[in-house]
């Protein structure tokens, strides 16, 4: 598990990762309380897109790599690319799943009503690997490190506005709200919304198992484009 290790030791070494990893999830324990929408303390909601952020800081982490060369050299290294790609991906979700227990353990703390705390871990846990596995892909595409990151930053906008992060979805027209429903930060959002109103407990999982389903489709997408 070295690389996994030294997947951890990079990623808190430069400090704008810190500040996604550990400073804004304790910001956002801070955040104020709406009155009507959302139904979580506004930090609660707006975590979601600190997840987005910090997934695309990680994972540019392997288009250095690919800058330098170091996946070329993998074909005479004795480790195969799946496990460079593997242990990677397993240090930068630890970190995810680590800044999701910090803002559930700290609202807690602070004495934040989040009605099934244990419940909001396992649904930002589960969107923390989506985050990931979008990244990788998105980055499969891309060349440059800082051009990932900015087109990026476009595509977490549009992500968190449609998928009704940022807007309540009960102002948008009825073709919007069809099309939110693509956006994985739709289904973030629903399971917010169960957390606080939730009963039936096939609901969350439902919205568990579509966040998975979007992690496997993406690790797919970018793994492959990787491997060529």
């Amino acid at each position: 598990m070295t690389i996994f290790r030294f997947a951890i030791k990079r990623s808190f070494g430069n400090k704008t990762n810190v500040v996604f990893l550990l400073l804004l999830p304790i910001v956002c324990i801070f955040f104020p309380e709406g009155e009507d929408w959302p139904h979580l303390p506004y930090g609660y909601q707006y975590f979601g897109i600190v997840i987005l952020f910090a997934g695309i800081r990680l994972t540019s982490i392997l288009l250095e790599d690919r800058a330098k060369g170091v996946v070329k050299r993998l074909a005479v290294a004795p480790i195969s690319y799946a496990q460079y790609l593997g242990q990677n991906l397993l240090g930068f979700s630890v970190l995810l799943v680590m800044q999701c227990v910090i803002i559930v353990m700290g609202g807690v703390l602070v004495g934040h009503e989040l009605y099934q705390p244990l419940w909001l871990l396992v649904l930002y846990t589960s969107f923390s690997f989506t985050a990931i596995a979008i990244a990788l892909a998105w980055i499969s595409f891309c060349r440059s490190k800082d051009t990932a990151f900015l087109v990026y930053m476009s595509l977490i906008f549009l992500f968190v506005v449609l998928g009704g992060l940022m807007i309540p979805l009960d102002i948008f027209p009825a073709l919007l709200k069809k099309i939110a429903i693509l956006f994985p930060t739709f289904w973030l959002a629903e399971g917010l919304n169960w957390v606080v109103f939730g009963v039936n407990i096939l609901d969350f999982l439902l919205i568990n198992a579509v966040l998975w389903l979007y992690t496997l489709i993406f690790l797919i997408i970018g793994s492959i484009r990787k491997i060529h």
